[in-house]
């Protein structure tokens, strides 16, 4: 499966990196199937960065071979199962032992859902109505080193903004 990661520099070799704010699948390396959704990932990373390019990262991921020998959690969609995840990571829960968490991702008309719920200014079951209405690109977070070993980088495309 051919995957890529969105930044403002060339990563040859992905790390797991804590972050600074709670994120949909927790801490480690996101990358997306998505080239649109990689290409827009970076342009917010280097306007952030005050950077003038941005870099599309494209790399092999060897899924099958995954599944077989690691904690992988799939999310077919945004569900009650995905939505209770996303907000235990948004929270800081601990939400298991996991190498790999494959699912949607929450842009931001999602994002701006997941928050309404959270803040408990919706429901779950309206929560989850209005999910079921987006088309929404897909993520796929390495949790641990040992995740990685299945990433091959391929090469990097840097765009001038």
């Amino acid at each position: 499966m051919i995957c890529y990661h969105g930044s403002d520099t060339i990563v040859d070799a992905p790390k797991i990196l804590e972050s600074k704010r709670p994120l949909d699948f927790g801490d480690g390396f996101y990358v997306t199937t998505s080239k649109a959704q990689a290409l827009l990932w970076a342009k917010k990373v280097a306007i952030r960065n005050n950077n003038n390019h941005k870099c599309l990262n494209t790399y092999s991921f060897d899924i099958e071979n995954a599944k077989e020998k690691l904690i992988v959690i799939h999310f077919d969609k945004a569900d009650e199962k995905w939505l209770d995840f996303v907000c235990a990571n948004r929270n800081g829960k601990e939400t298991g032992d996991y190498d790999i968490v494959i699912g949607p991702v929450a842009d931001d008309k999602v994002y701006r859902v997941v928050v309404e719920y959270e803040n408990g200014d919706i429901d779950k079951e309206y929560a989850l109505k209005r999910l079921k209405t987006e088309a929404l690109c897909d993520q796929i977070l390495f949790h641990t080193q040992k995740a990685l070993e299945y990433l091959t980088y391929i090469e990097t495309e840097v765009i001038e903004l």
